[in-house]
């Protein structure tokens, strides 16, 4: 029993050496990374992009699957929810933006449109969206080209 205790003991003094484990956002917080370069903030990105762009295109809209559609997208705007990861009150403090100021700007937006100004864009397009990632890069065929067999 009391080789038991001698190694209890030596295992618990201050000399030993254990590899601490870091994470990488404990190690990079330093650093500032860019949102773009982050894939998970990516993905919030296109949610969000894709649900103003879904409420801008279908405000007004006549027809039953448009109008779901906008309500939908007018209803998760509105909710205060947090407990999805992809709520958009949850997106909008991941991107560091303000849930309130972006309803407050959809809700003006929406009203010019209803009003019928006519200097008004339709619908706003996005040019943080044009980032490609590092590994893809989704291009068309330039014109003029043939098709190598």
């Amino acid at each position: 029993m009391e080789p038991a205790v001698k190694i209890e003991e030596s295992r618990t003094s201050g000399t030993s050496v254990e590899p601490e484990t870091i994470l990488p956002p404990q190690f990079f917080d330093h650093l500032r990374i860019d949102a773009s370069l982050q894939p998970e903030k990516r993905l919030m990105l296109a949610v969000l992009e894709d649900a103003v762009g879904t409420f801008q295109k279908y405000t007004g809209a006549g027809n039953r699957r448009m109008r779901r559609l906008f309500l939908e997208a007018e209803e998760w705007f509105a909710s205060n929810d947090t407990e999805w990861p992809f709520a958009f009150v949850n997106i909008c403090h991941a991107l560091g933006m303000d849930p309130e100021y972006m309803r407050g700007g959809l809700r003006r937006w929406r009203e010019r449109q209803e009003s019928g100004a006519a200097d008004s864009p339709k619908v706003v397009r996005f040019p943080f969206r044009r980032v490609n990632g590092r590994r893809h890069s989704v291009t068309g065929r330039p014109v003029g080209l043939r098709r190598s067999a």
